[in-house]
C-alpha cells in the first residue's frame, strides 16, 4: 500500500515507516522541523502542488492541516488528484460545529487577530458544518464517523478524544 501523509505525527510516522508492506511518504511544507530520525525521510511538498502523479496513493492522511491553507478547495482537489480510484484518506479539521457555515476571513493576518477569529495564530479560518461538503466538491465520497461513540466514557477520557470530533473518511470512487 502506498501512503501519503501530510504534517506527519510523530506516533504515526513511527508505525508507518516500520512497515515494510507500507510504501510511506512522510511529507510536509517545511520538513526541516521533523527530527524523527526515523528510516523514512520527511519530504517537502505544497499541499497546493503535491509533486506526485495522478491516482498515485492508495490512502492519504491529512490531519489538521487544511485550517492552515489559505487555499484549502486546491488543496483539496490535489489530494483528490493523487489519490488511486477506490482510495481512501482521512482529513481531519478542527470544527466549530455553532457554524453552519466555514467562517473565512483573508483580510485577517495578523496573529493576534488570527488568535481570536480563529483560535490559533497560524490558522486561517474555522471550518464549519459545511466541512463535508466541501470535501464532496472536490470529489470525494465523504463518512462522517463519530468514532468515539464505540469507547466507554472512560476510555474516551483515558485516550482524551474529542467526544465532539468526527473522522471525516473520504474516498475517491470511479
Amino acid at each position: 500500500m502506498r501512503l501519503l501523509h501530510f504534517a506527519p505525527e510523530k506516533v504515526f510516522y513511527d508505525i508507518f515507516s516500520e512497515m515494510p508492506e507500507i510504501d510511506y511518504f512522510p511529507c510536509d511544507l517545511h520538513p526541516n522541523i521533523y527530527d524523527y530520525n526515523g528510516k523514512t525521510k520527511v519530504r517537502k511538498a505544497d499541499i497546493t502542488n503535491i509533486p506526485f502523479p495522478n491516482d498515485h496513493f492508495d490512502f492519504i492522511m491529512c490531519n489538521h492541516v487544511l485550517e492552515h491553507i489559505p487555499e484549502d478547495a486546491l488543496a483539496m482537489s490535489e489530494l483528490y488528484r493523487v489519490m488511486k480510484p477506490n482510495g481512501m484518506g482521512i482529513f481531519q479539521v478542527p470544527i466549530d460545529h455553532n457554524l453552519d457555515t466555514t467562517y473565512e476571513d483573508f483580510s485577517i493576518t495578523s496573529p493576534k487577530a488570527r488568535l481570536k477569529a480563529f483560535g490559533r495564530c497560524d490558522h486561517v479560518r474555522w471550518y464549519g458544518k459545511d466541512y463535508k461538503d466541501r470535501l464532496k466538491k472536490a470529489g470525494f465520497e465523504v463518512t462522517e464517523d463519530h468514532f468515539v461513540d464505540s469507547f466507554t466514557e472512560e476510555d474516551q477520557f483515558k485516550y482524551g478524544f474529542d467526544t465532539t470530533e468526527l473522522i471525516y473518511l473520504c474516498k475517491k470512487t470511479v
